[in-house]
């Protein structure tokens, strides 16, 4: 049996092959014309709905191609019927925005902010804010670990009403404005908004504001906290310690307080990630040689490193498990020894042997007596 449905390109009153466009500007210019919010004959609300209904297939380009094909049949079931139902709201709202402000003077994004607001002015619980503290530690201090106290100046509940904002000990009073209902209700033109009361901000009572906090249900105080510093850490390292930031509001949880790690410069060791460098001089006779020396440790100890002959300049020698902590993980990094070649001037030997002409002959022979180096090092 066919469809006694009337033909949706003629609904809209375009032909068959009309672009989107064109499908949109004639779906507007009916709706303002047909919309039961604004039409307020019997026939209006058939209309709009039978106009709503093409638009909705027309619209969709896959909808439109079924429709082109096999016609009113393509959406003969019960889902299709109730989907082409349905209004686009962006699109009613284009179309209210077209009405209002193109000859009543409304503005019709304050109407729809105004409609919204009370929604987001309702009190959740909000998380307090973080707090953020840098604490600098000496390397030794990094090395160990530490408990050191951090100064915070934080927002608490005020004591004095319980965070609520308002002294407990005044009875409340119904407010004036919305008559206790919490909400205030706006009539323009054929829109009711309804929004928080601006007085007692959705309470629907008046309450006499708390003394010492101004109503703001905080207060700020300075606190003592005690962070403990972990073996391993580096600058850059973040330490947390939960719950310590600004109180939350309306019931939520606190914020944290988070520590940014420094780690000062030391006299004797450079740190490279978990690796410690130590910078030790050694006589040309030693590096010729070889010799064993003393290093000293961030533990407080010292080991012997064995220095093997014909160690050059600049050389480093691996002490395995005698540098930092590793943060993440467990054991320790290593002690790079590297090798500095003291070079004394002759002026300095004459002072120390009392006849540096004659070790310097000494040294002019031995330099005769070695082969010559390779002058450009090949990379």
């Amino acid at each position: 049996m066919p469809s006694t449905k009337k033909d949706y390109y003629e609904i809209l009153g375009v032909p068959r092959n009309a672009s989107q466009e064109e499908i949109k500007r004639a779906y507007r210019r009916l709706a303002r014309k047909y919309h039961p919010d604004i039409n307020k004959s019997p026939e209006a609300k058939e209309k709009f709905k039978e106009i709503n209904e093409a638009y909705q297939v027309l619209s969709d380009p896959e909808k439109r191609k079924m429709y082109d094909m096999y016609g009113h049949a393509a959406f003969e079931s019960t889902q299709q019927q109730q989907a082409t139902h349905t209004t686009h709201v962006s699109d009613l709202e284009e179309i209210l925005r077209d009405f209002f402000e193109g000859g009543f003077g409304f503005d019709f994004d304050t109407i729809f902010e105004r409609a919204t607001r009370s929604r987001r002015e309702r009190r959740r619980p909000l998380r307090g804010e973080d707090i953020h503290r840098t604490v600098e530690v000496s390397l030794e201090e990094a090395f160990r670990g530490v408990t050191t106290e951090v100064t915070v100046y934080r927002e608490v509940e005020c004591e004095a009403c319980g965070g609520t904002g308002y002294d407990r000990s005044v009875g409340v009073r119904t407010c004036p404005t919305c008559g206790g209902r919490g909400q205030v209700v706006q009539r323009q033109f054929i829109i009711t908004i309804s929004q928080t009361c601006p007085t007692c901000r959705g309470d629907g009572v008046i309450r006499e504001r708390c003394r010492v906090c101004g109503g703001g249900g905080t207060v700020q105080r300075s606190e003592e906290i005690k962070v403990r510093i972990p073996p391993g850490v580096d600058t850059g390292s973040r330490l947390v310690v939960e719950g310590k930031g600004h109180v939350g509001r309306f019931g939520g949880p606190p914020g944290n307080l988070y520590i940014q790690v420094k780690v000062r410069p030391h006299r004797v060791f450079q740190r490279e990630g978990d690796d410690l460098y130590v910078d030790v001089n050694l006589t040309f006779p030693e590096a010729v040689l070889g010799t064993e020396i003393e290093v000293p440790t961030l533990s407080g100890n010292k080991v012997r490193v064995k220095i093997p002959p014909g160690t050059k300049h600049g050389e480093v020698v691996r002490v395995k498990g005698e540098g930092m902590p590793r943060l993440k993980g467990s054991g320790r990094g290593d002690l790079l020894v590297r090798v500095n070649i003291d070079v004394p001037r002759i002026g300095v030997l004459d002072k120390v042997v009392g006849d540096g002409r004659k070790l310097e002959k000494l040294l002019k022979e031995l330099k005769d007596l070695l082969p010559e180096p390779e002058r450009i090092v090949e990379r």
